[in-house]
């Protein structure tokens, strides 16, 4: 559906509303605190909330919410950001070059969940006094006492750089880190899912003084963005109270296993550790789309198309199953591929150039989720508050299974949250784990052609996916 920008000046209600906030932050960062904040809604999810200012259109607003169909979109954004890119590809945009590979030294791929990148990246930005703070994800001081696990924080230290290194499946907001770059000179980079950085560049196009501090965006790829739930169902499967939990990890590393075999970790008060290989969870298939936000339907760019810098898991063979972690890496800023060639040529980074078509087939379940499955989903949206997506609304071409697939994926996201809440509220967790089950093992059958009732949709169906995706 064609949308003219200027007849969608809409309020972040109505964005809410619509299942299109993704909980950036970025409505509450431009009202200045005037009783503006993000608190959690019924499901775990970041929310505006806070006065009247909710139900005001503003063209301001429409302009700067990554989601709102009168924003502008990753390719419009990124033409205005990097017009001379020496590549173009309909997947991963404008770029410079491309890259696979890690980090080889000072221990920074062993501290990451994949090659390292990220925080070396980071650390190399303050250590050439390109920038004065990154504004990244870290652990909250007192989980307990914040009400949050994870939180944007600006790091000014190579130490607390690396304190933030991992990855977190969580919500978080940047209206505080924003705050912060307006309040204290300098100069920042940003790190953020692909519809972060979008927003935060929709905001430097506003913001005279964001677009001066902000010297750099570093994105990273994304599935999708979960809620605070997931990590109580963690704690339910394994039988922890998260009151006593003083660490979180997602994805312990271990070289002696692919690095797709994830596991989570919890680090208790009394020093025990709780782990769990993410495939014994009734949640733990990424692809299922479990405490998936709903504004994550409708996102079309997987690899942060509007960011200086990109970094992914490289989720093809040999490197899915280097326990030791490796990294796609798309750069676009001409000083941040300056930097990479230098370091690579120093023996300081390890990595190979690659063209997009290798970035894509790293990350093709989750491209072919976005468009594809994208399509799909616009045309079955009907006449809901429009959107101004890169891919027209279209069901036609594909097959009976696959369609049954984004179906049991969107009514899986859907679910989680209410079955969740139900168990929450009933104090009854086998409510939701024992449903959990029902509905991954269903999925598990449709996408991949397990057990009986996968060769049953195997003879009913026929169009099995692709071999060896990730659905």
């Amino acid at each position: 559906m064609k949308v003219e920008r200027s007849e969608w000046i809409v309020s972040p209600a109505e964005i809410v509303s619509a299942g299109l906030c993704i909980g950036c932050g970025s409505c509450v960062a431009q009202e200045g605190g005037r009783a503006a904040e993000m608190t959690w809604d019924k499901y775990g999810q970041l929310k505006p909330s806070g006065g009247d200012w909710l139900t005001t259109r503003s063209p301001t607003f429409s302009r700067t919410c990554p989601f709102a169909p009168a924003s502008m979109n990753e390719d419009e954004l990124a033409t205005i950001q990097f017009p001379s890119a020496s590549h173009i590809d309909g997947h991963i945009g404008r770029f410079e070059a491309a890259y696979v590979g890690h980090a080889e030294e000072q221990g920074f791929r062993a501290e990451g969940s994949s090659g390292g990148m990220v925080s070396w990246v980071a650390a190399e930005l303050l250590k050439r006094g390109l920038v004065d703070g990154i504004v990244h994800v870290a652990p909250s001081e007192d989980p307990h006492t914040d009400g949050r696990h994870f939180r944007y924080r600006v790091s000014r230290t190579l130490k607390e750089v690396r304190g933030g290194a991992k990855s977190r499946y969580y919500p978080v907001e940047l209206s505080a880190a924003l705050s912060i770059i307006r309040a204290e000179p300098g100069k920042y980079a940003v790190i953020g899912i692909p519809c972060f950085i979008k927003a935060v560049n929709l905001l430097r196009i506003e913001d005279p003084l964001l677009r001066e501090r902000i010297a750099f965006t570093l994105g990273l790829v994304c599935g999708h963005m979960k809620s605070s739930r997931f990590i109580e169902s963690l704690a339910w499967q394994m039988q922890v109270d998260l009151q006593a939990v003083t660490a979180i990890d997602y994805r312990i590393k271990n070289a002696d296993r692919p690095a797709n075999w994830y596991t989570a970790q919890f680090l208790l008060g009394s020093g025990e550790r709780r782990r769990k290989d993410w495939w014994h969870l009734v949640d733990g298939d990424w692809g299922s789309g479990f405490f998936q936000n709903s504004a994550c339907d409708f996102c079309d760019d997987v690899v942060a198309e509007t960011a200086d810098i990109s970094f992914g898991d490289a989720w093809v063979e040999p490197y899915s199953s280097d326990g030791r972690g490796t990294n796609i890496v798309v750069v676009r800023s001409a000083c941040l591929h300056h930097l990479l060639e230098e370091a690579n040529g120093e023996g300081r980074l390890r990595l190979r150039a690659v063209d997009a078509g290798f970035v894509h087939d790293t990350q093709a379940a989750g491209f072919r989720q976005r468009r594809e499955g994208l399509a799909f989903r616009l045309d079955r949206r009907g006449d809901r508050l429009p959107l101004r997506k890169r891919v027209d609304p279209c069901r036609h071409g594909l097959g009976t299974r696959r369609k049954l697939i984004y179906l049991l994926r969107r009514a899986i996201s859907r679910w989680s949250h209410r079955m969740f809440r139900l168990a929450r509220m009933t104090g009854c967790p086998p409510i939701y784990l024992f449903w959990a089950k029902t509905v991954l093992g269903l999925y598990r059958a449709l996408a991949y052609s397990r057990g009986r009732v996968g060769g049953l949709c195997d003879r009913l169906l026929g169009d099995l996916p692709p071999s060896g995706s990730k659905s």
